[in-house]
């Protein structure tokens, strides 16, 4: 723990080096990312050259106090980042805090209205408080007109652009409303970014390693309602180049990540790709694991991606199940109609070379 503790303290000391960095449009729009065409985001993703302006969102406000801003803005160092929108899961305590770690990590919890007065009513937060603290965590209320219809793409916003609300920070941990932390976070950076000298660190997904097995997942078992937007989208990454994962995409071992946990060190590379990557999931559904590895594989400069076991996820957090109350709004039909496609998810011809070569291949 020290000398984690240790590493990281030095590591942010000597982090003015001059290093890249991203410059954000910057412009009003309806849309909080600026609904750009397919050929629009494509177009951004190459920034290895002296041009590194890119859409990032924030294009429409994301309404936080200023007391709020002002907090996150004094987040130097490592930041832990969570978000309940839609009052879907239980605000749960990280285990396994070591002396030092609530005065060198930032907890930040983001809520909606819906969630905070459920707290309200347990007599956990006041609406009179300036500050809301809840253990660990200080609780960040998003308040009013959100910028989307949709609870989960609400919760992309904190989970993926984490790099601009806390724009100060060095390290940042995502972790989902139904995970607990039950690794001190200064460990979990230290043995999963920095000894790996990884830009992200995420979990490989239990059972899929191919972006079109988990698109027909999430179909299958209704995971996204629009079932029509889902075939659109592997169409559209088929068209501009998606490949299946074969032994040629190493190091990177797997196309499907779980993405319930999300370790950063924020620099221009995993900036770029939360940027990139946020622009497809404003483009079609919050599904991050869909256009995962379409971003990761055709952006430049390229990541160092540390995607590691399912063993290892599972010694560092406790998954639970969302918190889905009768009458409560179902995350991933909200702001979408239920449609039917046809009975194959991918039934065009553009992804007819990319299913022949993932089906053909033999992973025994």
């Amino acid at each position: 723990y020290w000398n984690a503790l240790k590493e990281i303290e030095d590591f942010m000391q000597n982090s003015s080096i001059s290093t890249p960095s991203l410059r954000y449009l910057s412009k009003e729009t309806e849309s909080f990312g600026g609904n750009l065409s397919t050929l629009e985001r494509i177009s951004y993703f190459d920034r290895s050259g002296d041009d590194v302006t890119v859409p990032c969102g924030f294009m429409k406000e994301f309404p936080i106090s200023d007391n709020d801003r002002i907090a996150m803005e004094a987040c130097k160092g490592v930041v832990v980042v969570s978000a309940i929108f839609g009052d879907h899961d239980k605000i749960r305590q990280p285990r396994g805090l070591g002396s030092k770690t609530l005065d060198t990590v930032c907890f930040i919890m983001f809520v909606d209205d819906h969630t905070f007065r459920g707290l309200n009513s347990h007599n956990l937060l006041s609406e009179e408080d300036w500050e809301h603290k809840l253990g660990a965590w200080r609780i960040v209320r998003v308040s009013g007109e959100l910028p989307y219809k949709n609870a989960a793409m609400n919760g992309v916003i904190p989970k993926h652009l984490v790099h601009r609300l806390l724009p100060n920070s060095k390290f940042s941990i995502w972790s989902d409303g139904k995970i607990q932390l039950t690794v001190d976070p200064l460990l979990l950076i230290h043995s999963l970014i920095i000894l790996k000298n990884a830009d992200m660190a995420i979990s490989k997904h239990p059972y899929y390693i191919h972006t079109i097995e988990e698109a027909m997942a999430t179909s299958r078992w209704k995971k996204w309602g629009d079932i029509d937007s889902l075939q659109k989208q592997m169409e559209t990454y088929c068209e501009h180049g998606l490949q299946p994962w074969t032994p040629n995409k190493l190091p990177y071992t797997s196309d499907v990540p779980d993405s319930a946990l999300i370790l950063r060190k924020h620099g221009f590379e995993s900036n770029l790709f939360s940027c990139l990557l946020f622009n497809e999931l404003e483009a079609f559904n919050p599904r991050d694991q869909l256009a995962f590895a379409f971003v990761r594989d055709h952006m430049s400069p390229k990541m160092n991606l540390n995607m590691f076991e399912v063993e290892v996820f599972e010694q560092i957090a406790m998954e639970y199940r969302h918190n889905i109350k009768r009458g409560g709004q179902n995350l991933a039909k909200q702001g979408s109609n239920t449609k039917r496609a046809s009975p194959n998810l991918v039934g065009t011809s553009k992804c007819e070379m990319y299913l022949s070569e993932m089906w053909g291949e033999s992973h025994s």
